[in-house]
């Protein structure tokens, strides 16, 4: 038995639907680090700093903060590729800002420059992907996935 696909989106309704969106966007995303952010407490490691997983939810953070808000209803982005270091390490009590920068978009896929500094020094960078999804037609894909969909 063959589950029926999804058609394609034409290329020039999702051009449409990212019409606002384009290279030179930026948002930001900021924590003050706490315990809670540190990587014995999300499993990333054994010393009292910034973990490298809150960094990257910082850069994401970023990356919505620069593009969804131009997205049209029921449209959203979600991340599928990161390339980054993380180059510095933060203690408790220093405020880190990310930035995420639109450098292009190619289809439905926007690859952001980001960065993250701690008021001293950065302490990471790389790049973000991140791809735009019409959000019926992605969650019917996943729930036909979970078993749940026809």
């Amino acid at each position: 038995m063959t589950t029926p696909s999804v058609p394609p989106r034409p290329k020039s309704d999702m051009s449409a639907v990212l019409s606002a969106v384009g290279p030179g966007l930026t948002g930001t995303a900021s924590l003050v680090v706490g315990a809670e952010h540190t990587a014995p407490r999300v499993g990333s490691g054994r010393i009292a700093v910034l973990a490298t997983p809150v960094m990257i939810n910082l850069f994401e953070a970023a990356a919505l903060a620069a593009a969804e808000h131009l997205l049209p209803p029921g449209h959203q982005s979600l991340g599928i590729h990161l390339d980054v270091k993380h180059t510095a390490a933060t203690p408790v009590g220093l405020s880190v800002i990310a930035t995420a920068e639109v450098v292009s978009v190619d289809g439905r896929t926007l690859t952001f420059k980001v960065s993250a500094h701690d008021g001293i020094e950065e302490i990471g960078g790389g790049l973000h992907s991140r791809v735009v999804v019409a959000v019926d037609r992605f969650d019917t894909r996943v729930q036909r996935k979970a078993g749940g969909g026809s």
